[in-house]
């Protein structure tokens, strides 16, 4: 449908979480870049978005960047209109949501959650240690990028049944290990983006 340059403080999320250590990864390459690089990467750097009521914008991916980019104090962001919802109430936009997989009410303990406990801004998203470790498994090669919405959380959930949010900040590197055993099995098979055999 288009696209726009808007202001970060416009944009909303369209989930409750986000891996912090994913942020602060996300972050720090950012802060690496002089002003002409941080240009030409905001350039290339689309947010799919829906338009929704009192014409404000919801964003469909990207929430990590987002969030990385509202404490970089970056002001605009260029948006990608996927779909114009402005004339629905709130109640109905995110029934609409939902029904396409374009919203993940789910919190950090892997909950479903009420529309109204999505956060209204990236500053206030949530910390789901497993949305970074299935990161930090996809990048490792323990499962592909695929379609599916919300991808990471389906893998962050998979982990979350089976290592320890106790290991997972005592030792991180013994839970990637783990992650990646599990992801690599056929008990993961279910999922998409399983590149695993056993």
């Amino acid at each position: 449908m288009g696209s726009l340059l808007c202001e970060l403080k416009f944009l909303h999320p369209t989930q409750m979480t986000v891996g912090f250590k994913e942020v602060a990864r996300k972050r720090k390459s950012w802060a690496k870049l002089a002003a002409k690089e941080r240009r030409v990467a905001m350039s290339q750097q689309l947010f799919p978005a829906i338009e929704g009521p009192r014409k404000a914008f919801y964003i469909l991916d990207h929430h990590h960047t987002a969030a990385a980019l509202v404490q970089e104090k970056s002001e605009c962001v260029l948006v990608g209109i996927v779909k114009d919802l402005s004339t629905l109430g709130m109640s109905n936009f995110w029934v609409f949501l939902d029904h396409y997989s374009w919203v993940h009410p789910y919190d950090e303990t892997g909950t479903r959650r009420e529309f109204a406990d999505i956060p209204d801004t990236f500053e206030d998203l949530k910390d789901d240690p497993y949305r970074s470790l299935a990161g930090e498994v996809r990048d490792a090669g323990g499962f592909a990028k695929s379609d599916a919405p919300f991808l990471e959380f389906l893998w962050a959930n998979h982990l979350r049944a089976s290592v320890s949010l106790k290991q997972l900040r005592r030792d991180p590197g013994k839970a990637l290990s783990k992650a990646m055993e599990l992801a690599r099995s056929s008990k993961s098979q279910f999922l998409p983006g399983w590149a695993g055999r056993d």
